[in-house]
């Protein structure tokens, strides 16, 4: 990339229920944004995705901000966020994957993006500190921050602990506004596009949501996911997202459940299948049940009033009536700014 040498994907992360035991790990707060590698190389600027996308054009004020960084060639790794007041606003960040550049420069100015940098992978002399052990790379990466980017608005060096008890004050201090943590081996060197050395501990959150619905399997002969639906202060049902975790004998029993409570129509608010970047030219078809079932799901992420990924099916609540499932169990609880984290001496 840019003649730099480096022309590679980010190193990965695997998913997993909680922080791993024993020493030789550090931990980073889970920055809710994009991902991307960032380049420079004299006046050349490129920020890469993670599938391997350009995204310069979408935040010009981070690639502006890399060219103004003293250092004339480097690259990092980190996550671009778009902070709004307290909190880091992934709808905000969304807005900015728009083909209208006068769209994108109008968003950069109202609500600018930071780029937070948790790796150095090339260092102003051209050094490839990627083949160097994390307990190298850290304090490397910590003396050119401190030499390149202190005063950049635009850049923000993430913290970084080996202590467990950091990382909690991290989910006191912060509340709902951390996504989660990253947990990183000290002993092994950058491993490009590849899981061993790094994870991912997501802060999950639950909430009793109403079956509104159902879609089927792609022949139309099971069950293929279930929609759920949460009360407005207007009293309508809005559909927020689906679940599909279910056993081949669960989907079985809730098909024949499901099919003798169809109706003509369940959410009176917003409806299943509508505009979505993520769903274009997919069947959206779906089935109305008559709301009346609860069930609580696990999530992670809230976006736009929806569930930004498929939720986990926990148990169904008999015990619930669906009017007191409300859009209120969505409200995320905010501590102090994500960037207020810091590490104790």
């Amino acid at each position: 990339m840019l003649g730099l040498g480096l022309d590679f994907a980010p190193m990965e992360a695997q998913t997993v229920g909680s922080l791993p035991t024993g020493e030789g790990y550090q931990f980073e707060p889970k920055w809710d944004g994009f991902r991307a590698l960032c380049f420079r190389d004299g006046d050349n600027v490129a920020l890469q995705s993670k599938s391997g996308q350009p995204l310069a054009r979408y935040f010009p004020e981070v690639a502006a901000a890399a060219l103004q960084v003293r250092a004339e060639r480097f690259v990092l790794d980190g996550e671009i966020v778009v902070p709004v007041e307290d909190r880091l606003d992934f709808d905000q960040l969304l807005q900015r994957i728009h083909p209208a550049a006068s769209r994108v420069a109008m968003l950069a100015k109202e609500y600018p993006a930071i780029y937070v940098v948790f790796d150095l992978l090339l260092d102003e002399r051209g050094e490839k500190v990627h083949e160097r052990l994390l307990v190298e790379r850290r304090p490397q990466l910590e003396r050119f921050a401190q030499k390149f980017l202190r005063d950049s608005p635009r850049f923000k060096l993430s913290p970084a602990t080996t202590d467990r008890a950091t990382v909690a004050k991290w989910y006191k201090s912060v509340g709902g506004a951390l996504d989660g943590i990253i947990a990183k081996r000290l002993d092994i060197p950058y491993s490009s596009g590849d899981r061993k050395g790094m994870m991912k501990i997501k802060r999950l959150r639950t909430a009793d949501c109403v079956v509104g619905g159902y879609r089927t399997s792609s022949d139309g002969s099971s069950l293929g996911s279930l929609l759920l639906g949460l009360y407005t202060d207007d009293g309508e049902l809005d559909y927020v997202g689906f679940t599909s975790g279910f056993s081949a004998a669960e989907k079985k029993s809730l098909f024949k459940r499901l099919a003798a409570m169809k109706t003509g129509a369940s959410f009176t608010g917003r409806a299943p299948g509508g505009p979505s970047r993520w769903n274009r030219g997919k069947e959206t078809a779906w089935v109305p049940v008559t709301p009346q079932l609860v069930l609580e799901v696990e999530f992670d992420h809230v976006s736009g009033g929806r569930f930004r990924h498929g939720t986990r099916p926990l148990r169904f609540r008999p015990d619930k009536a669906p009017e007191q499932c409300t859009m209120e169990q969505l409200d995320q609880p905010v501590g102090s700014s994500p960037f207020s984290l810091t590490v104790a001496d």
